[in-house]
C-alpha cells in the first residue's frame, strides 16, 4: 500500500462509527454488546484492497480494519459454504453434523437440525434480538429454517445461489420474508443492505441487545451488476440454468463491481451501527464463508473454492470492538471461523449446554498456535491440520508438509526433511477424523473440473 492510501486510510479511521463507545467511555455497568456478523459469499483473501486488491478499492471495509483489526490468519471452518456456515451457527466442526457431510448441502433432505443449539438461539436465550438478512443454505422447509434455529426474523433466500436481479434460485425459489415467499425489486446486494440497515435502526428505541447475521450473496455467481438485466433474463430463462453455474459468463470488471456494491452496503450498515445510543458497545465482524472463486484474488496463496491449498480455506476476516480488537492492529493468531462463533457467544453472556460444548474457542484467549486446526474435504479425498506455522496437507493420496509462513504458496513439500512433525501431524489428523461423522456413500461433494476451469486440466 503506497503512502496516499495509509494517509486515506487512517484519516477515514478517525471519524468511523462515532457513536460506537467502548466500554471504558460507557462507565458503569457493562451491558451485553450488540453483535454484527457480516459475511460474504465467496470472497478471496485479497479481494479487499485493505488485503492486497489493486485494481479496485473498497474503502468502506478498508475504513472498518484501520479503526478495528485485520485478522490476517482467519480460516473458514471449510472450502465451501454451507459447511463453513454450520460451524459458524454452532462453533463446532460441521463434520458433528449429518448436514455437514454435503459440501454443499445439495438435493438431500439435510439440514441444520432445529433442536442444535446455535450462536442465534444461545444468544436469544442470553436476551438478543435476532435477524439473518440474506443467505441461509442450511436446510428447507419444512424441517430446516433460520426461524427454527434461534432467529426471530428472516429476510432473503434459502439455497446457495440468487440471481440477483430476477432473485430466482436453480430451482425457482426467489426472496423470502419468514415463512412467506415475497417480491420485491431491485439489485440483491443493495436489498440486503437496505434491510441490515433498517432492523439496526429499528433497534435505537430497544432496551435489548441485538445479534445480526448479514450474509451477502455477493460476489457469489451469477456474476451480476445493477446493469446486467439482459444477463440476468437469459440465465434465469435458459434450462441449462440449472447445470450452467455461470461458466460462460462474468469478467474482472463485472466482479470488482460486484465487490464494490457490497462495500457500499458494509458502510451503510457501519453508519447505521454509529448512529445507534452510545450506551451499549457493537462488535462488528466481517468475514468469508470460504476461500476465492473464478475472479478472486488470493495472493499470496494458491487455490481456490473446494480446496483446501491455502486459497480455498483463507478468509479476510476484520473486527471492530472497541477496547479489544480496534486501532488498525494486524492479528496474526491462526483461527477458524467457529472461533470467532465462540468468541461472540462468550461476549453476549451466551451458555453452551455441556452435551454441545463448542469446538471453537474465544479468540481472546492465548495459546493458539499450540493449537491444531482440522479440515477435510471429500473431493479428491483432501486432508489438512495446522499447527503454528506448519500444514499438514493430502490431495488424492499424494501428501504435503508445508511451513505456510516462509512459504504461503504452498512450493516447498517439507515431509522428508521433518519426518517426524510430518508423521506427528498426521497421526493428530487421524485421531481426530476417528472422532467426526464419517462420509456416507451418497453424499454430495463439489470440486472443479478439467473441463470447468482450464486451470485444473487433468482433474476429473
Amino acid at each position: 500500500m503506497n503512502v496516499a492510501r495509509r494517509q486515506v486510510l487512517a484519516a477515514g479511521a478517525l471519524s468511523l462509527l462515532p457513536g460506537i463507545a467502548s466500554a471504558r467511555e460507557m462507565g458503569g455497568e457493562k451491558r451485553q454488546p450488540n453483535i454484527v456478523f457480516i459475511l460474504a459469499d465467496d470472497l478471496g483473501y485479497a479481494d479487499l484492497s485493505c488485503f492486497g486488491r489493486r485494481d479496485y478499492v473498497t474503502p468502506y471495509c478498508d475504513r472498518l480494519a484501520a479503526a478495528g483489526a485485520r485478522l490476517t490468519h482467519s480460516y473458514a471452518n471449510s472450502p465451501v459454504c454451507s459447511a463453513t456456515r454450520l460451524g459458524l451457527m454452532t462453533a463446532r466442526y460441521q463434520y458433528r453434523l449429518d448436514a455437514g457431510l454435503e459440501e454443499p448441502i445439495g438435493p438431500r433432505d439435510t439440514g441444520l437440525p432445529p433442536d442444535e443449539p446455535t450462536l442465534p438461539s444461545l444468544l436469544r436465550q442470553a436476551g438478543y434480538r435476532t435477524a439473518l438478512i440474506g443467505k441461509w443454505h442450511l436446510g428447507n422447509l419444512p424441517n430446516y429454517g433460520p426461524l427454527k434455529s434461534g432467529y426471530d426474523y428472516f429476510w432473503g433466500y434459502r439455497g446457495g445461489g440468487i440471481d440477483y436481479l430476477r432473485h430466482e434460485d436453480a430451482r425457482g425459489e426467489g426472496l423470502w420474508e419468514n415463512g412467506h415467499e415475497i417480491e420485491e425489486d431491485g439489485y440483491l446486494t443493495r436489498l440486503l443492505g437496505q434491510r441490515a440497515t433498517q432492523f439496526v435502526d429499528a433497534q435505537r428505541s430497544s432496551d435489548a441487545p441485538f445479534f445480526l447475521s448479514l450474509h451477502f450473496s455477493a460476489p457469489h455467481w451469477p456474476w451480476e451488476t445493477p446493469d446486467d438485466r439482459a444477463e440476468a433474463e437469459r440465465l434465469t430463462t435458459d434450462p441449462s440454468y440449472r447445470k450452467l453455474a455461470h461458466f460462460d459468463g462474468g469478467n474482472m470488471a463485472t466482479y470488482a463491481e460486484m465487490v464494490r456494491r457490497m462495500d457500499e452496503q458494509v458502510g451503510a450498515v457501519v453508519a447505521a451501527v454509529g448512529a445507534l445510543p452510545k450506551d451499549r458497545e457493537t462488535i462488528i465482524v466481517f468475514s468469508s464463508d470460504n476461500g476465492g472463486e473464478r475472479f478472486s484474488d488470493v495472493w499470496p496463496f494458491t487455490g481456490r473454492k473446494t480446496e483446501l491449498l491455502e486459497g480455498g480455506i483463507r478468509v479476510p476476516t476484520i473486527v471492530h470492538w472497541p477496547g479489544v480488537f480496534d486501532g488498525g492492529r494486524v492479528v496474526d493468531t491462526p483461527h477458524m471461523t467457529m472461533d470467532l462463533s465462540a468468541m461472540l457467544a462468550a461476549a453476549g453472556g451466551a451458555r453452551f449446554p455441556q452435551d454441545r460444548l463448542p469446538d471453537g474457542r474465544d479468540l481472546r484467549a492465548g495459546g493458539f498456535d499450540e493449537l491444531p486446526m482440522f479440515w477435510r474435504y471429500n473431493h479428491l479425498d483432501q486432508k489438512a491440520v495446522r499447527l503454528g506455522r506448519h500444514k499438514y496437507l493430502s490431495i488424492a493420496g499424494n501428501e504435503f508438509l508445508f511451513d505456510v509462513i516462509a512459504d504461503p504458496m504452498e512450493r516447498a513439500n517439507l515431509k522428508a526433511r521433518m519426518p517426524e512433525l510430518f508423521n506427528d501431524l498426521r497421526t493428530r489428523w487421524e485421531r481426530w477424523n476417528a472422532a467426526m461423522l464419517p462420509y456416507r456413500d451418497d453424499t454430495f461433494t463439489h470440486g472443479f473440473r478439467g473441463d470447468e476451469l482450464a486451470d485444473h486440466f487433468g482433474v476429473e
